[in-house]
């Protein structure tokens, strides 16, 4: 063989061993919202709310058999909330995710900003719904092959600094380390998480006093198949430690959701989920609140985000029992109904029933082509008077919410 044939051999060989992907992915997606009652029961005084959001995202991701780079910018608007001759866009850019992986013998090591999802979304989830979603500044170390082990660790500043660590961000934890396991079998599969959240507290009197405080939470996720078209999924977690109060935590989440497919068209589902609370007239000392801390909330609980979106936190927990019909219209098209039943978990109010209200929940999606589809959604609340103590509203209106969505989510480069 001649050097040169030996040569391009050698070049050939090396190189197949550090192929490289690259992939260049984006998303557009405005969706069009009606409000009258979302989140929170409306007052007589109010208008309806009618708006137009939109995500834009560029990723880009770039990964070999050593290391990945991945990078996705977005924008996120409300139509309108920049004027047409537009000389600064209030909203700009910003970084969704921005993270570096590195591979090793057995384990690898994730670092930057990114999303952290476990499981369903409970506890850890990238809340997608929301136009902005969800992203950590985080390290990760993954373990195993059989099994999965993700180490995780984050310690938040507001910037560089030469003395102090207080951390003044609002609406984000100062510390936290947490670790998921995960084992799956023929028809199980478990998971188990614990979490040591620190919320930073602020002395306004005396800074040194600052101090960052730590709950600690510790539960699973468990899937059965029990037959071929039956399920069930459960989670069970418990909080012990301190809230960002000092008040004692003891509080819990305990669900279970059974899912039935009854043929290639028609899919049933039933459950419950309990979160503990905290009675209107409780001990000020105590905490039995659970939180749901970096979860998916809009996936939980009524897609009306009446509780644990930016709101009912520290409050009198909840009492879901829900059920689900779906139906798979053809290959392109499905149509899905939720039924919940809210019940308040803690005493709402001297003399009130707990009874807070039911939801119904319609959707209904169509996927054009293998990059576009098309969702829609239409929810109806009627509350009961332990809703209107809760939201302290007694009004009386009907409360309801209608959306409509189109996802582009195109590959535009890969090789």
């Amino acid at each position: 063989m001649k050097t040169k044939h030996l040569l391009l051999l050698i070049v050939v060989l090396v190189s197949s061993k550090m192929v490289a992907q690259f992939t260049l992915s984006g998303e557009f997606r405005p969706r069009t919202e009606f409000r009258n009652g979302f989140k929170t029961l409306r007052p007589n005084d109010a208008d309806p709310a009618l708006f137009t959001s939109q995500r834009v995202r560029l990723n880009t991701k770039f990964a070999t058999e050593t290391y990945t780079f991945y990078v996705s910018i977005q924008d996120i608007r409300v139509w309108g909330d920049v004027k047409q001759l537009n000389t600064a866009d209030k909203n700009g850019l910003a970084i969704h995710e921005a993270w570096g992986l590195v591979n090793f013998e057995g384990m690898s090591l994730k670092a930057g900003r990114q999303e952290i999802v476990y499981d369903d979304h409970r506890m850890f989830g990238n809340v997608g719904w929301a136009q902005q979603a969800r992203s950590h500044d985080a390290l990760l170390l993954s373990f195993g092959k059989s099994f999965k082990l993700d180490v995780g660790l984050a310690f938040n500043q507001d910037g560089e600094a030469l003395f102090d660590n207080t951390y003044t961000t609002a609406g984000s934890y100062k510390a936290m380390q947490y670790a998921w396991f995960n084992k799956k079998w023929d028809n199980f599969a478990l998971s188990l998480l614990f979490l040591n959240n620190g919320l930073q507290y602020i002395d306004v009197v005396d800074s040194a006093n600052n101090e960052i405080r730590y709950s600690q939470t510790l539960g699973s996720h468990l899937k059965y198949k029990i037959t071929d078209n039956l399920n069930a999924v459960a989670n069970l977690y418990y909080q012990a430690g301190n809230d960002v109060a000092k008040r004692d935590v003891n509080a819990f989440l305990v669900g279970l959701d059974l899912g039935y497919k009854a043929s290639n068209t028609w899919s049933f589902g039933l459950g419950f989920e309990m979160q503990s609370g905290n009675d209107f007239d409780g001990d000020a000392s105590k905490n039995k609140a659970f939180s749901p801390f970096y979860g998916t909330n809009h996936k939980f609980n009524g897609f009306m985000d009446y509780f644990y979106v930016g709101n009912h936190f520290n409050s009198t927990g909840l009492i879901d029992v829900f059920g689900k019909i779906s139906a798979n219209l053809g290959e392109k098209s499905n149509l899905s109904l939720f039924i919940h039943n809210f019940t308040s978990y803690a005493e709402v109010a001297n003399g009130v029933e707990k009874q807070l209200g039911t939801e119904l929940d319609l959707v209904y999606g169509y996927k054009l082509s293998k990059d576009i589809s098309l969702a829609a959604g239409y929810s109806q609340m009627f509350a009961s008077e332990g809703m209107e103590y809760l939201k302290n509203n007694f009004d009386g209106n009907s409360n309801n919410w209608a959306w409509l969505m189109l996802t582009i989510k195109p590959t535009l480069f890969s090789n």
